[in-house]
């Protein structure tokens, strides 16, 4: 299995020219690092206002990216009369293969539990957009020793997907989703888990997938969390560890670069 590294741009870079000089780095460094980053998925989002300036590019210079939005409507898989969102449709139409849902950021600030992620799954897979739930406890609950118990709750959202889908939709569960795993305490905090307790909490992750459905075993577990060249290399050692969503070291190309060599590197063994 080839690892994932997921770079979230959030609301980065303020400017256009901003955006452009850093998708002009990516594409040229991926380029330029063909053969060394051969046993990765590498994978940007960038801030809605600038996806088509990034797939514009990406789809001019054949660079091996993937594309995600960080965010889909939960009230329409097409279109209709739901000012600011964005549907599964029309990111599908622009080229976007991934949407990012459930970020602890959207949680916070938007209130979404999983009924509204339950509707931006089952939207996505009626558009065969793939998803990337993440999913993570607070400090509180880590120091309460809730971690298992949070995250359980939050992975309901696939068991409950797979009782409402038809059976052609187990094929878009089995290869189409990812889980992000991302600590709330450790998100842009400096303070990361070691890697030991993240191996430990992606196997919870993995025997908890496999109990809704034997396929998602194979369903690649993501690390995210203060993740920066300097440590991904212990992240990267981990089986359980299919790869890493980034955030702040995503927006430097040489950074988020040297992050994906790390991952390429460790399977390349």
């Amino acid at each position: 299995m080839k690892s994932w590294v997921v770079g979230n741009w959030k609301l980065n870079p303020a400017s256009a020219s901003a955006v452009q000089a850093l998708v002009d780095d990516l594409v040229d460094g991926v380029d330029a690092q063909s053969n060394t980053l051969q046993n990765c998925h590498i994978m940007v989002a960038p801030s809605l206002l600038h996806l088509s300036q990034v797939e514009d590019t990406l789809r001019t210079k054949s660079a091996a990216i993937d594309l995600a939005c960080q965010d889909v409507s939960a009230l329409s898989a097409q279109s209709g009369a739901y000012t600011g969102d964005v549907s599964a449709e029309q990111l599908q139409d622009l080229g976007v293969q991934w949407a990012i849902i459930g970020h602890s950021e959207r949680r916070q600030y938007y209130n979404e539990d999983n009924d509204t992620l339950l509707k931006k799954m089952s939207h996505s897979a009626d558009q065969g957009l793939g998803v990337i739930l993440c999913i993570g406890e607070s400090e509180a609950d880590f120091e309460a020793g809730n971690t298992t118990q949070v995250l359980a709750d939050q992975l309901t959202v696939i068991a409950d997907f797979l009782k409402q889908s038809e059976a052609a939709d187990a094929d878009y569960i089995a290869n189409k989703l990812i889980i992000a795993y991302e600590p709330v305490w450790a998100i842009g905090t400096g303070k990361v888990p070691s890697v030991e307790e993240v191996t430990e909490v992606h196997k919870f992750i993995r025997e908890r997938l496999q109990s809704f459905e034997a396929t998602l075993a194979k369903t690649p577990v993501l690390y995210g969390g203060s993740v920066k060249p300097e440590n991904a290399q212990d992240f990267a050692a981990s089986e359980q560890i299919n790869g890493v969503l980034v955030g702040g070291a995503a927006l430097k190309a040489d950074s988020f670069l040297d992050i994906a060599k790390a991952f390429s590197k460790q399977l390349s063994k």
